[in-house]
């Protein structure tokens, strides 16, 4: 990666004017950016500025415009300058979508499927989409179809990149089973070790860097280090700092809003650095952590890992401006924030589209071409579970709901178990009958015209 150019600092370049040019230059209105948007300097100085005016004179007004809005954050860079953010451009705006659409509900056609009994199946499937897609981010080498044959089946994992996916699986499920918990230093280091088990050598997985312990963090694609963190002599204490943060004790703290300080919290993992590896997937998975912690539940539902996979460029330059700009972490929030916002459209994207294929899907099963291979019990079946995946069925259910014999019952999933519609598993003295993963495509192949 280029590293950006930075201009000089702020104190400098407002001594620079004379006073009668900076009242004159404060004064104006070109403090504001184009459309909102949050540019560093390294991209402003590419566009054309204001006439009359220079792109270093627009970028005074406009670093002054952020110097007077910013807030000072507890946390601090390795020289003990002090993070900040500023309310100027689309924040509080863009605050305001994700605490509208990632809180509520999801209305698509057809019923609100989120808040029904396909929840779950939603759930698993972003879960093994950002188990995937988090992984690969940290340089696993996998094919989506391979990687979620893996976690549905669960057979051992064969190599370095599938150990990652399985990992980050499981991490993201430990931290659901703790999301009533306060974050502590054994949760996080068991965290770590959950998401980094089998894949690094076992002395250094599940516990802080030492000062033996040397880390960079390297732009993958050229090798060009982007970020010094902290000696590990500091990461104690930074440590209890992000702790006391997470679980809203830091002192002196005004309020900041939940999903602002879900976001703050995975960028201070990824500064500090704390572990010799696994930091990126770590400060991922309390980002999710955080915020359903704070009621944002759809979030459970979002794969942010697959729109910064899109462009992870921008994810590394996000981090990199604000290092270099004043630590000035609104780079970073501007950035996650239309992450967020890009995943909850994907995800209604995809509910929507899947709201569709199941109508279509329970006109084929009243259509006459259903008839000729189902009966009417089997069809009502499938239709069931169209509309509740997650459910499970058992021949006797069956019989009592048809009023049929054992036989006649047991015929009809035996077909369905055959046609590969539906799979059956040991359930002590008996059969237990569900979905199959891919119900849909072969449904399609047994009723379709």
């Amino acid at each position: 990666m280029r590293m950006p150019k930075n201009p000089q600092p702020f104190d400098e370049l407002v001594s620079s004017y004379e006073p009668n040019d900076l009242v004159r230059l404060l004064g104006s209105d070109i403090g504001s950016l184009p459309k909102d948007r949050y540019l560093h300097w390294d991209q402003l100085r590419h566009l054309p500025p204001p006439e009359g005016f220079t792109s270093l004179d627009w970028w005074t007004a406009v670093k002054f415009k952020r110097m007077v809005s910013r807030h000072e954050l507890p946390f601090k860079d390795t020289r003990g300058k002090p993070f900040s953010f500023s309310d100027t451009g689309n924040l509080y705006s863009r605050l305001h979508q994700v605490d509208r659409d990632a809180s509520g509900r999801i209305e698509v056609p057809h019923g609100d499927m989120v808040n029904s009994g396909s929840r779950e199946r939603y759930l698993m499937n972003s879960l093994i989409e950002e188990a995937i897609t988090s992984s690969q981010l940290e340089g696993a080498v996998t094919t989506r179809r391979v990687a979620k044959e893996l976690l549905r089946s669960g057979r051992p994992p064969r190599d370095n990149s599938e150990r990652m996916i399985v990992n980050n699986y499981s991490g993201m499920g430990f931290l659901r089973e703790n999301i009533d918990e306060e974050l502590t230093v054994p949760m996080l280091m068991d965290l770590q070790r959950t998401l980094t088990e089998g894949t690094l050598d076992p002395d250094v997985v599940g516990r802080l860097r030492r000062p033996a312990d040397v880390v960079a963090v390297v732009d993958q694609r050229d090798g060009e280090v982007v970020h010094t963190p902290p000696d590990a002599g500091q990461l104690r204490d930074r440590v209890e700092l992000l702790l006391d943060f997470a679980n809203g004790r830091t002192e002196d703290d005004p309020f900041l809003h939940p999903v602002v300080k879900a976001i703050l919290l995975h960028f201070m993992v990824g500064y500090d650095h704390p572990f010799v590896d696994g930091n990126g997937r770590t400060a991922r998975a309390l980002f999710y952590w955080s915020m359903v912690r704070s009621g944002y539940w759809l979030t459970e539902l979002l794969s942010i890992s697959t729109v910064i996979q899109k462009a992870p460029a921008q994810y590394v330059r996000a981090y990199v401006f604000s290092e270099i700009d004043d630590n000035d972490v609104t780079y970073f929030l501007d950035y996650n924030l239309r992450v967020i916002l890009d995943s909850i459209r994907l995800l209604h994207a995809y509910l929507v589209r899947k709201a569709g294929e199941t109508s279509r899907l329970e006109a084929m099963l009243r259509g006459s071409d259903a008839a000729l291979v189902l009966n009417h019990r089997q069809v009502a079946l499938l239709g069931h579970m169209l509309k509740h995946p997650d459910a499970s069925y058992t021949i006797d259910g069956h019989r009592r709901s048809h009023n049929v014999t054992y036989e006649t019952a047991r015929t009809d999933l035996h077909a369905l178990d055959k046609m590969g519609l539906i799979v059956k598993y040991t359930g002590g003295r008996r059969w237990i009958y569900r979905m199959s993963d891919n119900f849909e495509d072969r449904l399609k192949r047994v009723v379709a015209p």
